[in-house]
């Protein structure tokens, strides 16, 4: 009898161990398809995930004679003290054309703040085609308590948007940013790898 409950100890531990394991490794993959996703987003533009473009690639784009607007639009995560809003609301071009648009920040708090933004533009089939060649997005930025910022972005929408039946007739799209607090954003993590404020040639004056 007792060797039967030995046996039967042994079974149930092993099956414990094979369902904690599973658990482990479901939760792992839970932690890696984040970038995972992410990194699919960013390589075909789904969920409306911009594309990043080299100034090269930039350079080779023809510029065709179909308007298109860019509507801007600016947000901060709940409880984050920045002030973030476009300069502009919306600005008229051609498709193919590179533009190049502003966004400002401020902190309004008086601790140093590193900002993370996320950024999606809709209509959503519009992603593939809206390329980025300089963004403020990026990288993380920091502010200094008070300090405000005049933060740009360099974008075109690719010609090849006109060959897609369901996003050739689009006339405008939305290109929306939201900052939110970095996690390494608490004071003593920033004073102990200092910060990399913006350049001083994109500050608001």
């Amino acid at each position: 009898m007792a060797v039967a409950l030995d046996a039967a100890t042994r079974r149930n531990r092993k099956v414990a161990m094979i369902a904690a394991s599973a658990a482990l490794a479901m939760l792992g993959l839970g932690f890696a398809s984040v970038p995972i996703y992410r990194i699919f987003c960013q390589a075909t533009g789904f969920g409306g995930t911009t594309m990043r473009a080299t100034a090269a690639q930039a350079a080779a784009i023809r510029t065709t004679a179909r308007p298109i607007t860019i509507r801007f639009d600016g947000n901060v995560t709940k409880g984050m003290p920045w002030l973030f809003h476009p300069e502009q609301v919306t600005q008229d071009g051609h498709i193919g054309e590179r533009k190049m648009a502003f966004f400002i920040a401020k902190n309004t708090s008086n601790r140093p703040i590193v900002g993370r933004a996320i950024f999606n533009v809709t209509p959503e089939q519009t992603g593939a085609y809206f390329h980025k060649i300089q963004c403020f997005c990026f990288n993380e930025q920091r502010l200094e308590p008070g300090e405000q910022v005049r933060m740009p972005v360099i974008y075109y929408v690719d010609p090849e948007m006109l060959n897609d039946p369901n996003a050739r007739d689009v006339p405008e799209i939305t290109l929306s940013y939201t900052f939110m607090e970095a996690a390494d954003s608490t004071p003593a993590v920033l004073e102990k790898q200092g910060g990399k404020p913006l350049d001083r040639a994109q500050r608001a004056r």
